[in-house]
C-alpha cells in the first residue's frame, strides 16, 4: 500500500489525502471538517455514485437494494454493523435500486438484495441474496488492503 491514500468524504464528496498512518485516527474531510467515517452505510445516488467509486482508493461495497424488498430489510442491520466494524478499511454504501435505476440497470441488477464490491472504479466480486455479519465479513475481508 502506497504512504497516503485517497479518501471521499462521505458528506461533500470531496476528495482527501489521507496518510496510511492516521487512518485509525478520527481522519476530518478537508473541505467541510465532517468526519470521514461515521460507522454507518453510505447513501449512494447518481449524483455521488461516481466520484464515491471511482476516486475512493477504499474498497467500495455496495448493497443494491429496495424499500419493499424483504431481505434487504432483514440484511440492513448486518451491513450496518459491518460499516461499524470494518471501516476505516473498507466504506460500506446503499444503492436504493427503486430511487437510482439507470444505475440498477447499469450494474444488470436483477435481484436484491445484491452486494458487489468495487475497487479502483471497476467491480472485483459480487454476490446476490441476502447475508448474516459473519458470512458479510468474512465475504468482504479477502478484498480488504
Amino acid at each position: 500500500m502506497s504512504e497516503s491514500l485517497h479518501v471521499v468524504c462521505p458528506h461533500c464528496n470531496a476528495v482527501n489525502r489521507l496518510p496510511n498512518a492516521r487512518l485509525n485516527e478520527s481522519p476530518k474531510c478537508g473541505q467541510c471538517s465532517q468526519a470521514l467515517f461515521v460507522g454507518e452505510p453510505l447513501e449512494l445516488t447518481a449524483a455521488n455514485f461516481e466520484r464515491q467509486i471511482g476516486r475512493n482508493d477504499l474498497p467500495v461495497v455496495v448493497d443494491f437494494w429496495a424499500p419493499w424488498c424483504g431481505p434487504c430489510r432483514t440484511m440492513a442491520p448486518n451491513f450496518h454493523q459491518a460499516a461499524i466494524d470494518l471501516e476505516p478499511r473498507v466504506r460500506l454504501a446503499k444503492l436504493d435500486t427503486e430511487a437510482e435505476q439507470q444505475l440498477a440497470a447499469r450494474f444488470n441488477i436483477r435481484s436484491i438484495p445484491t452486494l458487489a464490491i468495487f475497487k479502483d472504479g471497476r467491480e472485483i466480486a459480487r454476490q446476490s441474496g441476502a447475508l448474516d455479519l459473519g458470512t458479510l465479513k468474512r465475504w468482504i475481508q479477502p478484498h480488504l488492503k
